[in-house]
């Protein structure tokens, strides 16, 4: 360490590529950057077996299964897997933002994210899934959606390692652990999650109903139960228990029919500290404690 160290004041670079001639201040720098002519990766990750020429890429590429993101901006708060991807961000507070949105008027540091951010106005969706034909606007979207028909899910939870199709969803999942919730209702006060969570919320106030049922005419909040309600006329059944073959409408309906069978009370009574299986069991309790009995 101290024949390294004392190389770099004087400059000197005693070990050459064979290859190219780009020259080292130590062999150790070199044998590394020779992998990029041999292809040699011998540091794999044992959690999706992906291969990397340095330790410390293997060590970056990790936290993206872990969610870790120990690098902090001290401007507006955002977190990164890596000191040089900080480096790049911290570079959107300094650089100037040439590029406007005619529509929003949002900022940007170059064209190209102008271009990516106007599809969310337009509404192109140029990107589609050759499996089921959704369409997306981003490459990265597509990506992350193509995941839920090839079932993989490499972000995994190191509190309880139930696992995820993309990155952020184990961010927000983990701030079930945490307790974090900083998205914050300027009408109410109730905290959420994530962005997406407070959005859906704060429907419930404007009373925007913009989804509607093309049988009955009747409006929903959230496209969600727009389309679990559809199911009310169509009879369809898609959820299948794989226990004992039982099906459902609803998801949510599927998951605390399973309960049943692995017996798990997951919904606690913050009064008593009584367990039950279900939401509505736990409401339903909850009105002892408040006088209210039917």
């Amino acid at each position: 360490h101290l024949k390294k160290h004392q190389r770099k004041p004087t400059g000197k670079k005693p070990h050459c590529c064979s290859d190219c001639g780009k020259r080292f201040t130590s062999s150790t720098d070199l044998k590394r950057h020779q992998r990029i002519h041999t292809g040699e990766k011998p540091y794999t990750c044992d959690r999706c077996g992906k291969s990397f020429t340095t330790s410390s890429q293997l060590t970056i590429h990790q936290r993206i299964h872990t969610g870790e993101k120990p690098y902090h901006c001290s401007d507006c708060g955002t977190s990164f897997v890596s000191s040089q991807y900080l480096k790049s961000h911290k570079r959107t507070h300094t650089i100037a933002k040439p590029y406007h949105c005619s529509d929003c008027g949002k900022c940007f540091v170059s064209s190209q994210y102008l271009k990516s951010h106007q599809k969310t106005h337009t509404g192109e969706k140029p990107y589609s899934c050759d499996q089921c034909g959704k369409r997306f606007s981003h490459s990265s979207n597509l990506m992350v959606h193509l995941r839920t028909h090839t079932g993989e899910k490499p972000y995994s939870c190191d509190q309880c390692g139930k696992s995820f199709t993309s990155s952020s969803q184990l961010n927000i999942h983990k701030r079930t652990h945490t307790g974090d919730k900083p998205y914050h209702c300027s009408d109410c006060g109730k905290s959420f999650v994530s962005s997406q969570y407070l959005k859906s919320h704060q429907k419930t106030h404007k009373g925007e109903k913009p989804y509607s049922c093309d049988q009955c005419g009747r409006s929903f909040t959230h496209s969600s139960n727009m389309i679990s309600h559809q199911r009310t006329h169509t009879g369809e059944k898609y959820c299948g228990c794989n226990q004992c073959g039982k099906r459902f409408t609803q998801p949510n309906s599927l998951i605390a029919h399973q309960r049943t069978h692995t017996g798990e009370k997951s919904y606690s009574c913050d009064q008593c500290g009584k367990n039950y299986a279900g939401k509505r069991a736990l409401i339903k309790h909850q009105k002892i404690h408040e006088g209210v009995v039917s």
